[in-house]
């Protein structure tokens, strides 16, 4: 049976819809995928070693840290700047302190300057790659552990960056369930006390 007038308008509107939604549910994790594989908007590599190929040309890699407005940790890197050789491992380390009375957990988005050198910048370890979680007054120092590609010295545009940034920003996330509970036997624990 064929559908006719305002019924096959609705029909239409209706799959319109749908469709949009769907695009729209597939294009986060489309644009995350391709982000990563282009280092498009900055977003770095990663990688399980670095290359064999070390090049006697060397880059400076900047540290930059910062912290949504919610977070209430401190959050800098150790070292502003490094010289490394194109290729090499190279190691930074950023500190954070929680100087609150109660544990925070937060988990770091990052990516790098100029955009056009995110598909060069591969980082092996990072702290970024996972949850932390700061006990009150503990101040730790968490690794980041990279290499610049060889390849960005042959690349159009690559060739010409001698500075890249990698910048971290730390924001506040629930805790995982097993602290979530220390919580509040210590908040039970401090109420029954009163």
């Amino acid at each position: 049976m064929a559908l006719t007038g305002p019924a096959k308008t609705v029909a239409q509107t209706v799959s319109l819809v749908v469709v949009m939604g769907g695009l729209a549910w597939a294009s986060v994790p489309f644009y995350d995928w391709f982000c990563r594989v282009t280092g498009f908007g900055g977003v770095t590599g990663v990688s399980e070693v670095a290359p064999d190929d070390v090049l006697d040309q060397t880059i400076t890699v900047r540290f930059d840290g910062s912290l949504h407005s919610n977070m209430a940790w401190e959050f800098t890197p150790v070292e502003r700047e490094m010289e490394v050789r194109i290729g090499e491992t190279g190691l930074a380390f950023y500190e954070a302190y929680n100087p609150t009375d109660r544990p925070i957990a937060g988990s770091a988005s990052y990516n790098v300057t100029p955009y056009q050198a995110g598909g060069f910048f591969n980082k092996i370890q990072c702290f970024c790659f996972e949850e932390q979680v700061l006990q009150p007054g503990e101040r730790v120092q968490m690794p980041v552990t990279f290499y610049v590609d060889p390849e960005i010295v042959d690349d159009r545009d690559g060739k010409f960056i001698h500075t890249i940034t990698l910048s971290y920003t730390f924001y506040e996330i629930d805790l995982p369930e097993g602290y979530a509970s220390l919580e509040q036997t210590d908040q039970s624990s401090d109420t029954s006390l009163n």
